[in-house]
């Protein structure tokens, strides 16, 4: 019964999980082709991401090397912007459209960007709730599923729905505060003069297939966050 009532879930879960490795196989891809795209002006990096931070103005942000691939990001607790090693000293479309979009949201912090804000706020809440959410909300309609504890159980699975709003709310939120920094990172490239218009294509291509991926992740988390209050408050007991 638990397997039956679950299935629309699974399948959620699949299809969701099957979009998810096929733009990120896609996105790796991109990264690969645009990594032989060498820049004319000869650029690292790391070299691009402090250009743009001195032309934002920005001088409180350390421009850093970090381990792995595709573990680029911002960090606004320390203000660090963390470049992975293939894009911190490499010299190509792809590093120069990672660089550029990690300092993208350093520039976002620098003004307050109200996205960005608002996701640096849900941080601690989706820390403690996301991995519990899911198991309240399950606890809760096995709960319901029971004549002594339905009612109590209605409580708890919409407690559990409410801590995974947070998480889907934070996945919402993630998609603007990641576009705005490609186009602020593209639009600085290009401004610049710091691409050529081929170099320009491979970046901004780039960083449409890296959005994606956010995309992807929001759809997931609203379609399971409806499939959870579809069970919860369509059930008759």
């Amino acid at each position: 019964m638990m397997g039956t009532g679950y299935m629309g879930y699974y399948v959620i879960i699949g299809i969701i999980s099957v979009v998810s490795w096929l733009v990120s196989s896609q996105l790796k891809k991109k990264f690969a082709k645009y990594s032989k795209v060498h820049l004319r002006n000869g650029m690292s990096g790391a070299e691009i991401a402090r250009k743009m931070l001195a032309d934002h103005g920005i001088r409180d942000v350390e421009v850093i090397s970090t381990p792995g691939q595709l573990t680029d990001h911002y960090n606004p607790a320390n203000k660090t912007v963390n470049l992975s090693e293939v894009v911190y000293g490499e010299r190509n479309a792809s590093a120069a459209a990672v660089a550029a979009h990690e300092c993208g949201h350093a520039v976002q912090h620098a003004t307050a960007y109200k996205y960005l804000t608002m996701r640096s706020k849900l941080v601690p809440v989706v820390q403690v709730t996301s991995n519990i959410s899911q198991w309240v909300i399950f606890g809760g309609i096995a709960l319901m599923a029971s004549e002594a504890m339905g009612a109590a159980g209605k409580y708890v699975a919409i407690a559990g729905l409410i801590m995974m709003g947070f998480a889907t709310l934070f996945s919402v939120v993630t998609l603007p505060v990641e576009y705005d920094a490609s186009n602020r990172a593209l639009a600085w490239l290009k401004n610049k003069n710091i691409v050529t218009p081929e170099e320009y294509k491979g970046s901004e291509d780039a960083l449409k297939w890296a959005a994606r991926t956010y995309l992807v992740a929001a759809l997931g988390a609203i379609a399971s966050l409806l499939y959870f209050a579809l069970r919860i408050f369509g059930s008759k007991d």
